[in-house]
């Protein structure tokens, strides 16, 4: 009883119930998007080469069933089906299937061109489908002089300017440890889809046409520097880079304590005095380097000799505690791990156990009236739907 309850739970909040989805997709960027719109419910129809199928089933360490921690990762909740794109036939297949009325949206990463050869561009699928959302995923964009080109997340954190502001001063350019361009850009893709949908469906009677929603990883690269653009408009100095800190906020940085860093946010005159307070050292906010949060800023360098020492003294675990007790806002720098096993994290149920034999995983950041989507399926070797939805198998 009790569990039939939960699943009638979870089917009442799937927003994306009966809405169908084609994912033309491979690597991480149009799978995160496919990801998202699976985990609301949406019926997500990815489409691999046979064999080999998407080059994230090799990427990252390797589970027991021959699918990759990448793969299963962006992959849960969806079908899959193998279309050999060298084939007519079978491209055909695919073609009658997207424009045929049953599919309301289509997500494409494909390299520029190649949809348009194989008869699976906007153009085409939407004279036969007017009501067909469909979404453009691209590395540099759809015109200017780099639209052709093909890209990966790395790049775009170096083009779009996130490695010049990551990291320390003075050290060679770090990427971001997560593809947070590629997540990013399947995530501007899903509200572009989102928004598709509303507008389709609420236009006219019975509903009004589909659109071409169009997104790529630049784009996305230089919509995550908003704050660094606003800045150069002050001065036109380029931003520095500000290791575990934030420009113009100080103190707001991880430091050294015994047994690991500790992320310590004051970044206003009332915390600073209660964090002077705590650090045994009241006398610092008399000091007219650090009066002010732009005083301290200026002069960071001089006040992180003096709180670092001092830091340095005890472990993580007693600063927290002191920190908490005086309503400074802080957090330790936790390992994968440590962050998996967290109670808060636990608490939350955001890391879900798997199906049967299959990997525990991050679930999606929402719920709905308390409920947070659960795993339905886990990523499937290719193929897998084939009889259902093509109705044989290759």
């Amino acid at each position: 009883m009790r569990a039939r309850v939960a699943e009638e739970k979870q089917l009442a909040h799937q927003p994306l119930a009966g809405v169908r989805v084609v994912e033309i997709g491979t690597s991480v960027a149009a799978p995160y998007a496919g990801w998202i719109m699976a985990g609301l419910g949406a019926e997500v129809v990815k489409v691999e080469r046979p064999g080999s199928g998407d080059d994230a089933r090799q990427w990252g360490r390797m589970f027991d069933d021959g699918m990759s921690s990448y793969f299963h990762a962006l992959n849960r909740d969806k079908r899959f089906v193998s279309v050999d794109m060298t084939d007519e036939a079978e491209r055909r297949w695919l073609v009658d299937y997207c424009s045929g009325g049953s599919v309301d949206v289509v997500i494409q990463n494909m390299r520029p061109g190649r949809v348009e050869k194989y008869g699976l561009g906007a153009t085409d699928l939407r004279a036969a489908n007017p009501r067909l959302i469909y979404c453009n995923l691209g590395a540099f964009g759809n015109r200017g002089p780099l639209k052709d080109k093909p890209g990966y997340d790395p790049l775009m954190q170096a083009y779009g300017g996130l490695m010049s502001i990551t990291g320390e001063d003075g050290r060679p350019p770090i990427r971001v440890g997560t593809s947070v361009m590629d997540m990013g850009t399947g995530m501007w893709c899903v509200i572009g889809i989102m928004g598709a949908l509303r507008q389709r469906d609420t236009s006219g009677e019975g509903g009004g046409e589909g659109c071409v929603v169009d997104a790529s990883l630049y784009e996305t690269s230089v919509a995550w520097m908003n704050n660094s653009v606003a800045s150069v408009g002050v001065d036109g100095r380029n931003p520095e880079r500000q290791g575990s800190g934030a420009r113009g906020m100080a103190p707001y940085q991880a430091y050294a304590c015994a047994d690991g860093h500790l992320i310590i946010a004051a970044p206003n005159d009332r915390l600073f005095e209660k964090l002077s307070g705590v650090l045994g050292h009241e006398e610092w906010p008399s000091d007219p380097r650090f009066g002010s949060n732009q005083d301290r800023y200026a002069n960071l360098a001089q006040l992180n000799a003096l709180i670092e020492p001092v830091v340095a003294e005890h472990p993580r675990a007693h600063w927290q505690a002191a920190l908490d007790a005086a309503g400074i806002p802080s957090a330790p720098v936790q390992l994968t791990t440590e962050m998996m096993a967290d109670p808060q994290t636990q608490a939350l149920g955001i890391i879900q156990p798997g199906l049967g034999d299959g990997p525990a995983l991050a679930a999606m950041p929402l719920s709905f009236d308390g409920v947070r989507p659960s795993v339905r399926r886990h990523a499937q070797p290719v193929g897998t739907d084939n009889d259902d939805i093509k109705g044989r198998r290759d």
